[in-house]
This record gives C-alpha cells, sequence and structure tokens, in this order.
C-alpha cells in the first residue's frame, strides 16, 4: 500500500484479486480501496455492453440486479484486499434495501462507494451506492461470505 494507507486499481490489477472476468466483471476502476474498511471506484458503461442489446430493445439501460453486482464487486474488493484474501471469490448470502433512482444509460459513468459495516464469523456486512453524475442511481445494503468461513457449530440438543 502507498503512504495513504490504500490501493488504487486499475481493470488489470482488479482481476488480480477477483475472480469475476468480462463480460461479467462490473468495475473498470477502484479508485481508493481501505482494506478492511470501504472502497470507491466506477464503471464506465460502454454503448456496446452486452446487456444493452437485451434490456430493453429502443430503451437500453443496466439491468438493476447488475447494478447490484457492480456494488457487490466492489464491496468485495474491501475483503479481498485484506492479508491473505487475495483472489478468493465471495458469495452472496443475504440483500436488503435495494433501491434504483434512476436509468443507467450507455455511456454513463457509474460511481460507486461502499463500506464494510460489520463483520461477524465470516459474514461481511455493506452498505453501497451508485452515482451517475452526482446523483445517486442505486442503493443497497448486503452480506457477502468466503465460502468454506463459516464453521458450523456442534452442539447435543440436549445442551440447549
Amino acid at each position: 500500500m502507498n503512504k495513504m494507507n490504500f490501493l488504487e486499481l486499475d481493470k488489470n490489477k482488479i482481476l488480480d484479486y477477483q475472480q469475476n472476468r468480462d463480460p461479467y466483471l462490473m468495475i473498470d476502476h477502484a479508485n481508493k480501496v481501505i482494506p478492511g474498511k470501504s472502497a470507491e471506484g466506477y464503471k464506465l458503461l460502454k454503448k456496446n455492453e452486452w446487456f444493452f442489446k437485451v434490456h430493453w430493445p429502443g430503451d437500453p439501460n443496466m439491468p438493476g440486479m447488475l447494478q447490484t453486482e457492480a456494488l457487490i464487486q466492489m464491496s468485495a474488493l474491501i475483503i479481498q484486499t485484506m492479508p491473505g484474501n487475495k483472489g478468493k471469490t465471495l458469495y452472496l448470502v443475504d440483500s436488503n434495501n435495494l433501491k434504483f433512482f434512476k436509468k443507467i444509460l450507455p455511456g454513463d459513468k457509474l460511481n460507486i462507494f461502499s463500506k464494510l459495516i460489520s463483520s461477524n464469523r465470516g459474514l461481511f456486512k455493506f452498505d453501497a451506492e451508485g452515482f451517475v453524475e452526482n446523483q445517486k442511481a442505486c442503493k443497497a445494503s448486503f452480506t457477502l461470505v468466503i465460502p468454506g468461513s463459516i464453521k458450523p457449530i456442534n452442539m447435543d440438543i440436549k445442551e440447549i
């Protein structure tokens, strides 16, 4: 990390940390990742993105679930940049408070801001937001997990 304790990751460096690949990589650049705390970055929506051709013909826009995926991928970098987590896969186990405020169109730049809210026993809770031209476009709260990081509690029913 640099002197200010954050990482800047271009697309090639993002690929070192996470498993998503084109066309499903929904982030292009991470301007500021503070491992274990927060991440900021963006996705440039090129006019030829695969989903614009099918969502919706004559009214192309970024699907809400792909907006959510962009928020999740940026958030995952917060955990993947921590020691020992480079390249690990994280899975979505919970989401709520999904809101979509405006269409994200071809040519837009989706700016993403995410914070790690809490972590407990391998579960990581985040709040993330996406903005286009300083207007909130989407937001979500969700929980991610690294597979195999949660160990089941072995208890005899009689102990309860």
